[in-house]
């Protein structure tokens, strides 16, 4: 699957941008190949591209089965090993997915470095959030990674970090980055290279402050000291949080230029029909009359989740709908709406939790070109429950969270329900008449006796080539902030 990858690089063409290298692996530092003096316009788009093309693909595709968005035909078996729970480090998917993102963060690192070199405390900004960002993603679905000698050229098997320390360490640097005067930097400031925010640093600074909420808020049940001061902190000091959209956009309906997942799923793979809707989200969506199911799915009827070996008729089975051109959302608008939203229910106003949840669920529809005003009003389907508990208004911020993470962000929503356990599981399969739409089941054809994974585990290859690499734990082990 190394082509969906190099499929990005080759959108920096259109821009006029050169590309670094494509196939690199964590333990080499992939610029100490590239010529001195780099620059910087050069290196940062590559960086992003090398980013958002694993997160587009493996990753996005493996968060859309467990988040229960789509599951695997009935007619194909690409994807079986997710969908019952079996995928193993040997898998060429966990291993291409390493590979291609600590790949770009070998980039991203290597323009932190010449930034600092140069004072270009922009560039240091973006790529600093670069680096929490994808870092946060390993993070979350490994537990250990390697971050503070990854990607360091001398040091070619990098020490494993244990999740809390990582986040511990990407508060400090983007605090560090925060804290630079990008007044004074120097050199080019970044324009048509910044392929998210097109040099705008102010949503660089608001795309900053958004990851260190999202990193305070995934920690809470281990760490609610930690989340309660981090928190708090941000919003008695009125930060700015993103009210734009972080995201690559710049993908075309062609060959080696459109969405990752729709490239490496839909043209590379020529199997459109591969995805199937999931009972799950299909029928809380078909419960509610939510009009965004039409716009998720096409016609027919869902398919219980992990349920590959039906005799239905697949013809009649609906398909989820992929577009080439659909961005690649690094943190949307609304989900920082959400996560602002909870924030402010745990720790700030009840009132500005209604209001940022209510914004949240306008954008969600307004992004699939609907008007959510109807839901969201007082009786509507997805009004905030003001009179209920808590409890109550987190189900509700977790719940419509997790449908606009539809199709890029199912692995958010996934990190989500480990930590709040929303969308709740099902006590009864699909089939039977007690079902509640919407809640999660056990794949019809799982293989880890009821238990829901929890994790990745660590790929073969870089346990075969780091001796630090921890040893191999089961999916169904839960990561150091569920514990």
């Amino acid at each position: 699957m190394k082509k969906l990858i190099i499929s990005c690089f080759s959108l920096l063409m259109l821009l006029g941008i050169s590309s670094c290298n494509d196939e690199l692996d964590i333990n080499r530092d992939p610029d100490s190949l590239s010529q001195s003096g780099v620059a910087l316009s050069t290196e940062f788009p590559a960086a992003i591209a090398g980013i958002v093309g694993p997160q587009g693909s493996y990753l996005t595709l493996i968060g859309g089965f467990w988040a229960q968005y789509w599951t695997q035909s009935n007619a194909a078996n690409q994807y079986k090993t997710i969908d019952d729970y079996s995928i193993l480090g040997t898998s060429s998917m966990l291993n291409g997915a390493w590979t291609s993102m600590f790949d770009g963060l070998g980039d991203v690192r290597n323009v932190k470095r010449i930034a600092v070199e140069e004072e270009n405390w922009n560039y240091y900004l973006m790529a600093t959030c670069m680096e929490a960002y994808a870092s946060q993603i390993m993070a979350d679905f490994f537990d250990q990674i390697p971050y503070m000698e990854a990607n360091n050229p001398s040091i070619l098997q990098p020490q494993f970090q244990e999740g809390s320390v990582v986040y511990d360490q990407m508060i400090n640097d983007l605090n560090d980055a925060l804290s630079k005067n990008l007044s004074n930097s120097k050199g080019t400031p970044p324009a048509a290279d910044d392929l998210i925010f097109g040099g705008d640093m102010a949503n660089w600074k608001a795309f900053a402050n958004t990851l260190k909420l999202k990193i305070y808020l995934r920690q809470e049940n281990k760490r609610g000291d930690v989340t309660s001061a981090g928190i708090s902190k941000l919003l008695s000091s009125n930060v700015s949080f993103l009210s734009v959209d972080a995201a690559m956009t710049q993908f075309e309906d062609a060959p080696d230029k459109s969405n990752p997942l729709y490239e490496s799923n839909e043209r590379q793979l020529n199997t459109p029909t591969n995805l199937r809707a999931s009972t799950t989200l299909y029928s809380y969506l078909q419960t509610n009359a939510d009009p965004r199911l039409d716009h998720y799915y096409e016609a027919g009827t869902p398919l219980d989740q992990g349920d590959f070996n039906s005799t239905a008729a697949s013809s009649g089975i609906s398909v989820v709908n992929l577009s080439a051109v659909t961005p690649v959302y690094l943190l949307s608008l609304e989900e920082s709406l959400f996560m602002q939203a909870e924030a402010e229910l745990k720790y700030g106003s009840a009132a500005k939790a209604k209001s940022k949840y209510e914004a949240a669920v306008d954008e969600a529809f307004a992004k699939n070109g609907e008007d959510g005003s109807s839901f969201i009003a007082s009786g509507g389907a997805y009004a905030f429950p003001t009179a209920g508990s808590d409890s109550d208004k987190l189900t509700a911020i977790i719940t419509q969270k997790w449908i606009s993470g539809f199709p890029g962000n199912g692995f958010e929503a996934f990190f989500d329900t480990n930590r709040t356990g929303i969308p709740a599981t099902s006590s009864v399969p699909q089939t039977d008449a007690n079902y509640v739409a919407g809640t999660l089941s056990y794949s019809v054809n799982g293989t880890t006796g009821g238990k829901f994974p929890k994790r990745l585990e660590f790929p073969s290859d870089v346990r075969s080539r780091n001796s630090n690499a921890p040893a191999v734990v089961g999916t169904t082990t839960p990561v150091w902030w569920v514990q």
